[in-house]
Formats: structure tokens, C-alpha cells, sequence
């Protein structure tokens, strides 16, 4: 039965985002909008509602924990307890690179996915009762940083686990990135919003390219683009896919906007080589 609504609708409500302000978007109401565009004949309803009774149902568990005010370890533990136990939502370690991992609609029918939108369910979680939470910039691996007081505790929403110091965050990244690798302030700075849904999206835009799905993941470019327009790599890489598929216009444009937009003024160089070349092919 035909229930989504309208891709178009979709379309013109992502690119509505563009002008809003990362903190006034809703993380898991987007990240709903984006899945249902590969899902348009499934209605919205019964997934919004599945968020709100998840939220509803950590606000229980919170207070069982502590009352009315818990505290950190009472939060954690309380977003823990409903989405990983209670509920069952853990990372999918066998089909990892499953595209239904990072489309948050499937995540919530098989209960598994990736890390990213495994953490979009605990941020909107913790958001509903009012707590700090935020997705962390952390290399290869989402994690959530839910915060009181000055104080901080990190879940792995893959695994449904507290990370505990800083030693077990440089043992997580050395075990993704190789044991060169080495924490950083960076790693853990807040991410906004939009960059969350980006990232969301990116795991299914690479996993389309690295199976030479270059029409697909340009519509996943696309998609990107309608809410963070200001993107300068994504209209670069629109404009090498387009070049790819033979969309020669389109190319041109996309790799101008990239120029447009760049403050890198070497790969603004490189860009408007790459410009004057399909003008050749152009002719």
C-alpha cells in the first residue's frame, strides 16, 4: 500500500534544511526523510512512533536508575538498557556493508546497522528527556557523548557499551585505524547535526562507488547537497561522477560550485584544469 509520502515532498523538506541552523534540525526525523526516499512506498508514521515510545521508554528506565534527576552513569546506563538490551539493537558484524545499515528505517525493522545510525536512535533518545548528547568526530567508528555537568560518558552504540577512559578510546581507534594511529583533541569535538547525517549518507555513497554504482551515488550526492549546499568536496565529487557517467554539463557546474566554494587553492587549481578538459570533451 502506497502510505510515504512523495519524493518530491521529501526533496523540497531536505532542501528546506539548508537555511536552518544545525541545532534546530531534527536529527532522526531527517535521517527518517533520507531513508524514505529509497522507501517510498512505506509510510513514515509507524517509525516515528517507534521513536517516540523508544524515548518514552528510556525516560522510564532513567528513573528507575534515579528518580527524577539522574545522573550520568543513571542516563548511559538507561539509554543502554532499552536500546541495546531491552530492545536488541546491536551493529550488523555480518553484513556490515548491507546498504539497509545506514537506511534508518530498515535499521529499525531488523534491529542492526551501522554505528552512525545506530547513534542517530541514542542521540534522539537522550534529546526526548531533555540531556546533552551529540555524536562524536571520531575516525571510522560513531560514538555518542552524552553530557552533564562538565562531565562526560561515551556510549558505542554498535556494541551497546560505555567506552570507559581515554586509554580504551586510543585501543578503539588503534583496532580500526592500525596501531600508528593516535588520539587527538579532535577525536573528540561534538558533531553537528548536519554532519551526522552526512556521515550517515557517506557510508552509503562510498559503498555505491566502490561497487561502480556511480548513478546511484550521484542521487545520494544529490541528496546531500539539497541540505548542506555549502559542502565544497561534495560538488567535487558530484563533478567527477558526472564526468564519469558522460553528464558533461552537469560536470562542469558541479566542479565550478566546488571552485565557487573551496579555500584549498591548490585543489581550486586542480578543479578548474579538470573543467577546462570537459569543455574539450565538450567539443
Amino acid at each position: 500500500m502506497n502510505g510515504g509520502p512523495a519524493s518530491s515532498d521529501i526533496e523540497t523538506a531536505l532542501a528546506g534544511l539548508a537555511a536552518v541552523g544545525d541545532d534546530d534540525m531534527d536529527l532522526a526525523e531527517t535521517a527518517l526523510m533520507l531513508a524514505a526516499l529509497e522507501r517510498p512506498r512505506v509510510a513514515l508514521e509507524r517509525y516515528r512512533l517507534h521513536l517516540k515510545d523508544l524515548a518514552d521508554a528510556v525516560g522510564r528506565a532513567a528513573m528507575r536508575r534515579q528518580g527524577d534527576i539522574p545522573d550520568l552513569d543513571a542516563r548511559a546506563g538507561a539509554l543502554i538498557d532499552v536500546i541495546a538490551n531491552e530492545l536488541g539493537y546491536r551493529g550488523d558484524e555480518l553484513t556490515y556493508d548491507d546498504l539497509q545499515n545506514a537506511n534508518l528505517m530498515r535499521v529499525i525493522d531488523r534491529r542492526k546497522g551501522l554505528p552512525v545510525a545506530l547513534g542517530i536512535l541514542y542521540i534522539h533518545a537522550a534529546r526526548a528527556q531533555g540531556w546533552t548528547a551529540h555524536g562524536l568526530n571520531f575516525p571510522a567508528h560513531f560514538l555518542v557523548a552524552i553530557e552533564m555537568a562538565g562531565e562526560r560518558a561515551i556510549v558505542d552504540p554498535f556494541r551497546g557499551q560505555r567506552v570507559g577512559d581515554a586509554g580504551a578510546l586510543r585501543g578503539l581507534l588503534k583496532s580500526m585505524l592500525g596501531n600508528d594511529a593516535e588520539l587527538s583533541p579532535a577525536h573528540s569535538a561534538a558533531l553537528p547535526n548536519r554532519a551526522v547525517l552526512l556521515r550517515l549518507q557517506n557510508n552509503i555513497k562510498t559503498r555505491l562507488i566502490a561497487q561502480q554504482r556511480n548513478e546511484k551515488a550521484l542521487a545520494i550526492i544529490e541528496r546531500m547537497l539539497l541540505f548542506a549546499p555549502n559542502q565544497a568536496d561534495l560538488w567535487r565529487e558530484a563533478g567527477a561522477l558526472h564526468g564519469e557517467v558522460g553528464n558533461l554539463r552537469a560536470a562542469i557546474a558541479a566542479m565550478e560550485k566546488f571552485v565557487e566554494l573551496s579555500r584549498d587553492a591548490a585543489a581550486r587549481h586542480k578543479a578548474a584544469q579538470t573543467i577546462q578538459a570537459l569543455r574539450r570533451r565538450l567539443h
